[in-house]
């Protein structure tokens, strides 16, 4: 497979062209490394947060949108479908890159993760990538600086000139579309916690509902995540049978039904207490080709209703 940094990069090259029409603001530093604003001070847009998704993809997904329902009343949902699951999903898409500094707190996505590859999913896909260029989104409240981007260069092995840092708020337009589009993601990252190989799901399908924006940061985590937990749907094709497919989807944990801001107010926002079975999609369907089917758990409109704010002022019985 080609780089998935550089067909990143070609993404990267269509936000900088069109940054206008999609409301983002590119940023060069002092050390010539790229900064985009998809949705810190930019307003960003559902547009923008397709292209973000895509890039954070590598471009190896098909990503879209469509009006659902949800609690009677209509609601944007992102669908994902890649035939391409283990590299577009863990060793690009997953925000698995911390960046903590005394001055700054963010999360990288992206394909820069595989130009590291010091994650548990590169060795167990078996794909790390070799480019000139770095591309991490970075989900943060605040914009990166030199230091992050000398930071990510001298990890990714790349010239700072060849960084770009793509950046957006949990609480933004942006955050909450890609925040959505992440519903295979999860379901495949279960998949490799219950040790399935990666490498034998042939193609993965997902949606979500996308969260109304908060700019309070703590409630947008909690309602990106309810609409994963409780509204990301997905269907996965897969080479191999396994006994362990129920554990893929959220209602097998054990605090099941509890809004997401509760669960990380209980841990006192330090997400390393926070357990990783919470991060799964809501429902899962299991294709094992010439094989059997498998469906497992199911969606919650009601805590997503209470989650997303939702008014009883269309008469559909939700507070």
């Amino acid at each position: 497979m080609d780089s998935i940094n550089r067909t990143a990069i070609e993404l990267v090259d269509e936000a900088l062209d069109f940054a206008g029409e999609l409301k983002v603001v590119p940023h060069e530093l002092d050390s010539e490394a790229t900064v985009i604003d998809f949705g810190v001070a930019a307003d960003g847009g559902i547009e923008a947060g397709i292209l973000l998704a895509e890039i954070q993809t590598a471009g190896l997904a098909n990503l879209t949108t469509r009006t659902g329902q949800l609690a009677g009343t209509p609601r944007p949902y992102v669908e994902v479908s890649t035939d391409h699951p283990a590299i577009a999903l863990l060793c690009s898409q997953k925000a698995g890159w911390e960046l903590s500094f005394d001055d700054f707190e963010g999360l990288g996505s992206g394909p820069a993760r595989a130009l590291v590859g010091r994650e548990t999913e590169f060795e167990r896909v078996g794909y790390y990538d070799e480019s000139e260029f770095a591309t991490l989104a970075v989900e943060s409240a605040s914009l990166p600086d030199d230091a992050i981007a000398e930071h990510v260069a001298d990890l990714a092995g790349v010239d700072t000139s060849g960084v770009f840092l793509p950046t957006f708020a949990t609480g933004s337009i942006v955050g909450s579309v890609t925040m959505a589009a992440r519903a295979p993601e999860l379901a495949m990252f279960r998949l490799l916690e219950i040790g399935y190989d990666p490498t034998d799901v042939l193609t993965a399908t997902g949606s979500a509902p996308v969260a109304p924006v908060s700019y309070d940061e703590d409630v947008a985590m909690g309602r990106t995540n309810d609409a994963l937990a409780y509204g990301g749907e997905v269907y996965l094709q897969v080479a191999r049978d396994d006994d362990r497919f129920d554990e893929i989807v959220s209602t097998v944990r054990d605090d099941y039904g509890t809004p997401f801001i509760e669960v990380f107010e209980d841990a006192d926002w330090d997400f390393h207490d926070v357990p990783e079975t919470v991060f799964a999609p809501a429902s899962v369907t299991v294709d094992v080709v010439d094989g059997p089917t498998y469906s497992y758990g199911e969606t919650d409109e009601e805590l997503l209703a209470e989650s997303f704010g939702m008014t009883d002022a269309a008469g559909y019985g939700f507070e």
